[in-house]
């Protein structure tokens, strides 16, 4: 049977969302038949205005999105 699994990361931690596929990956016994991506535009901050934590003119890392197309063997 055919099945999806949906990772969500951030640009700025792409190793961990790599390791986190990884594992799962290693773990599940699953076969991959297709992985695809998208990186969206920057999330917008909940108050509509700038994060304390930013300088000036810095932009929220974007979100990555992986989603896994994969068969379970039994």
């Amino acid at each position: 049977m055919h099945q999806i699994k949906i990772f969500k990361g951030l640009e700025s931690d792409l190793s961990s969302l790599e390791a986190d596929v990884n594992a799962w990956l290693a773990s599940s016994g699953a076969t991959v038949v297709q992985i695809a991506g998208n990186i969206a535009p920057q999330s917008a901050l909940a108050d509509g205005g700038r994060s304390p934590g930013l300088p000036s003119g810095a932009y929220l890392p974007s979100d990555v999105l992986l989603i896994v197309h994969y068969t379970q063997a039994g």
